[in-house]
């Protein structure tokens, strides 16, 4: 059933992120503890601009590989499938191409022009190999996650950023002794070994499944006693690009919405009666506590999204509307399985979380945790708007999620504007606004995915259970978190006992309330395993 197989790509994707998630987090703190504020300072000039890049050459045209391939498939066209693979990998290498030149040889002119600082050459240099690797791998993770395996996908993620990690910090390690720049581009050049060992470990992957695949590929050459036309180079070409390009823009309509934060922000608590170091205090706490812990859950509810389209894409080539509406139900109902809770979690332990992950700073931790609270309620939102992205590009609707998402870029500029410079609010006020962009882009999304498709959604299955569920949680998290540091006095036991006591209780309520069945956990990998587990306390 294909929706298993979303099941399946959702934990699979899910873990791979969360590890990704989490190692990269890991990564900055002996970076910084090895090459300072100001290193990290040339670190983070060629980042950000390689992570530009990236979107431009990875967001939209591996989700458009991913589907072409599974339209494919669906109609038993492997050799049609195989040449979209094809294609698009010499696409992406020409893009990547392309990108590594800008970055390598206009590093000077980027240092000069655009960060204010010569020091960011080297880290800019190192980085932009990367920039030619990745792009290619990407094209075998969207052919991959067409034949709905999410197994190359995850593991190519998780060797990537082993080495990402391992090769930046010893190179940072021996250059720190000769210049913080050499340090920072050591760091950084980690990213080009990563990215060349996960592309190998991807090739590899393929190689071990070719014989299969070359066995699809006979198999698909007649079909009903006709031979497939071969589709020309410049018509995959201009799919792909017809797919790509608006999920290109979506994708980068919210780092546009959070660069123009960092313009609006600052100025608008000025405006506010705050000072200079006030308003930069607040929005420190904004950009780099709060939105690092929302990130999180976003890891999640991607994988959602990257599982469902090539599932949707498949069942509507065959305009099998039964499992159309099956996939978006099933999808759906884990966004908010993983959104909710994620939410009430965060917040009824905003502040505590806070304090466990930024120790050395106590008094920001405390001073965000409000801001924190009011970003969590736009997780659900968040991860359903990812759900219905997916649905929609699955379905071949995929300028509508730009143009939803850009309607809510608007008001949270105009929101963040207006709320900002209110005293009272301050920075919560572009903490609302984030949470409007994700609702509005989401009750609009969703409205063109029912007309489009003319699902019907299980309101209580999808929405209300998971809600209940939550909420209880929540309430058993707080109030193990309170019993526990009472008793030890430690906030960091207090919040992993609170933590570990909330999940517990929530996986008892989502299989007490029928939220999720043993039948679909056994669905996911290794799934059957924790079924028999479930068995032993349940009979």
């Amino acid at each position: 059933m294909a929706n298993s197989k979303i099941l399946k790509g959702t934990a699979i994707l899910g873990i791979a992120g969360v590890f990704v998630k989490i190692l990269g987090a890991v990564f900055r703190i002996p970076l910084t503890a090895l090459i300072g504020t100001e290193g990290m300072a040339y670190y983070g000039y060629a980042y950000p601009l390689y992570s530009l890049f990236l979107v431009i050459a990875t967001a939209g045209i591996p989700v458009a590989i991913s589907r072409m391939v599974s339209e494919r498939i669906a109609c038993n066209d492997y050799i049609g499938a195989q040449r979209v693979f094809s294609v698009s990998k010499w696409l992406l290498f020409i893009i990547g191409a392309f990108a590594f030149a800008i970055c390598f040889f206009g590093a000077e002119l980027i240092a000069e022009y655009v960060s204010k600082d010569m020091g960011a050459v080297l880290p800019i240099k190192a980085i932009a190999p990367a920039l030619i690797f990745v792009p290619v791998m990407s094209a075998y993770r969207g052919y991959f996650q067409g034949r709905q395996n999410m197994n190359p996908t995850a593991i190519s993620q998780f060797i990537e950023q082993i080495f990402r990690v391992a090769v930046g910090l010893v190179l940072a390690s021996v250059f720190v002794s000769k210049s913080l720049e050499m340090a920072a581009a050591g760091a950084t050049f980690g990213a080009t070994v990563g990215a060349v060992a996960g592309l190998v470990i991807i090739m590899l992957i393929y190689a071990l499944n070719k014989k299969a695949i070359n066995h699809h590929l006979r198999h698909s050459r007649v079909s009903n006693g006709e031979r497939y036309r071969k589709e020309r180079t410049m018509a995959i070409v201009k799919q792909i690009l017809i797919i790509a390009i608006p999920i290109t823009v979506g994708a980068s309509i919210l780092p546009l919405v959070n660069f123009a934060d960092s313009a609006i922000v600052t100025r608008r608590l000025l405006d506010g009666g705050f000072s200079d170091v006030e308003a930069r205090e607040l929005w420190g706490q904004l950009s780099g506590f709060c939105n690092t812990m929302i990130g999180l859950p976003q890891v999640l509810t991607q994988a959602v999204a990257v599982a469902m389209v090539p599932a949707i894409a498949a069942a509507y080539k065959l305009r099998d509307r039964k499992e159309v509406n099956e996939n978006i139900n099933i999808g759906m109902r884990i966004s908010m399985i993983i959104g909710m809770p994620c939410a009430i979690g965060m917040m009824v332990l905003a502040e505590p979380i806070l304090l466990l992950l930024f120790s050395s700073e106590p008094a920001s931790a405390i001073s965000a945790a409000p801001t924190l609270m009011v970003m969590c309620l736009g997780v659900p939102f968040m991860a359903l708007l990812q759900t219905t992205n997916g649905v929609l590009q699955g379905v071949n609707r995929q300028v509508l999620p730009m143009k939803n998402l850009a309607i809510g870029a608007v008001a949270k500029v105009v929101l963040t504007y207006v709320l900002v410079a209110i005293p009272v609010l301050n920075i919560k006020g572009a903490a609302i606004g984030s949470v409007f962009v994700y609702a509005i882009a989401f009750i609009l999304n969703i409205r063109d995915v029912k007309k489009c498709t003319k699902v019907k959604i299980d309101f209580v299955l999808t929405y209300v259970k998971p809600v209940i569920a939550s909420v209880i949680m929540g309430i058993c998290a707080f109030a193990s978190y309170k019993l526990i540091f009472g008793i030890t006095s430690s906030n960091t036991m207090a919040t992993f006992g609170a933590v570990a006591i909330g999940a517990l209780v929530y996986g008892i309520l989502i299989l007490a309330i029928k939220a999720i069945t043993k039948e679909e956990i056994g669905r996911m990998p290794k799934g059957q395993k924790l079924v028999k587990i479930l068995d032993k306390f349940t009979k």
